[in-house]
């Protein structure tokens, strides 16, 4: 492995890293902040962070690539859902464990799948059908696990709920992910906050004090800024199918994070889960795996469109969907566009 491609491999296991501990942390923030006031503020912090990132890099973005006025419908629907996710989300974390809402996270890739089918017509292979099958079992275990974890109470509810939003996001923002990804997670960051400030307020939450909102903010711009930015930073190099298949691991550091620092006990129910989940996730891996590798066997084909020269690598074969954990990231790849860095769990 050259020099390049070392570096690209670290940015994509820093991506998950940076996303995985999220959950953990939010955790113990969760003790003296509300989860509504935690989602406002972890998203501000993203928004923040990587607008300011995006005035330094504004200049070197061909201005095609900035978002217009037939992208308002998806980018409304995109904040929207992005301000009832992580309120869910946090709700979620507060009444169960970090490690079971880790785990049922990903669901996301389920939800993702199913719209993307359902709503969109998108292709899912076979290899795929079956790592949503066992993802869709070991989220049922986690649901019915026992004392200890969710026992499907009203915490398994929540993260389930928000994963549903962030499937449905996943596909909004496909629609839009050809264009700047430092302006769609800036507008979603802070549209996304500033929405669940609102309902924070409206619902009578106590405002954290400020030593909090600064630790949730870096928090934030840590768990999604930073993590898109170093997935993008990989992806440039990698691929997009390539990183996709690194960025797993998250919600495995996830779990490992949730019992080294949050002393959390697994029950048995949860390893079979635990387990189940790996396998899923495995079989997503390969099948990202594998339609890389026909990428690689594709035809460049060059055109001039506003005066400026493109070059796009196509194959036969029509649109087809690879949706790898992301939240935060559920990824999509098209005939068109081979190379979208937008999706990421939550983002």
């Amino acid at each position: 492995m050259d020099h390049k491609k070392l570096n690209a491999v670290i940015y994509a296991i820093l991506a998950a890293l940076f996303y995985a501990i999220n959950i953990p942390c939010s955790k113990l923030l969760l003790n003296n902040v509300s989860p509504t006031f935690m989602a406002a503020f972890l998203y501000m912090g993203a928004g923040i962070g990587v607008g300011i990132m995006y005035i330094f890099h504004a200049k070197k973005e061909p201005r095609k690539e900035r978002l217009g006025q037939e992208d308002i419908p998806y980018t409304l629907a995109m904040v929207g859902l992005d301000i009832i996710a992580p309120i869910l989300l946090m709700i979620g974390v507060k009444l169960g464990s970090a490690a079971n809402a880790s785990l049922l996270g990903n669901f996301e890739i389920v939800a993702t799948t199913l719209i993307a089918f359902g709503l969109f017509r998108e292709k899912v292979s076979a290899r795929l059908c079956g790592a949503i099958s066992l993802i869709t079992l070991a989220s049922v275990i986690l649901s019915f696990s026992g004392e200890g974890s969710f026992s499907f109470s009203l915490g398994s509810v929540f993260v389930l709920g928000a994963t549903l939003c962030w499937g449905l996001e996943n596909n909004c923002t496909r629609k839009i992910s050809g264009k700047s990804t430092y302006e769609i997670v800036t507008i979603k960051g802070i549209g996304s906050g500033t929405g669940a400030f609102i309902v924070a307020m409206i619902l009578g939450e106590s405002i954290p004090g400020f030593s909090y909102m600064v630790l949730i903010m870096i928090l934030g711009f840590v768990a999604y800024g930073l993590s898109i930015f170093t997935y993008i930073r990989a992806q440039k190099t990698l691929g997009a199918a390539k990183t996709s298949a690194y960025y797993a691991i998250a919600p495995f550091i996830g779990v490992l994070m949730s019992a080294v620092f949050l002393r959390e006990r697994f029950t048995i129910m949860f390893i079979i889960a635990l387990i189940i989940m790996i396998l899923g996730t495995v079989l997503i891996v390969r099948d990202t795996l594998i339609h890389s590798h026909k990428h690689a066997h594709t035809h460049l084909i060059t055109h001039t469109h506003d005066g400026s020269t493109h070059t796009h690598t196509i194959e036969h074969s029509h649109d087809h969907i690879h949706v790898i954990n992301e939240g935060k990231h559920g990824h999509t790849h098209s005939a068109e566009e081979l190379e979208t860095a937008i999706g990421h769990r939550g983002y």
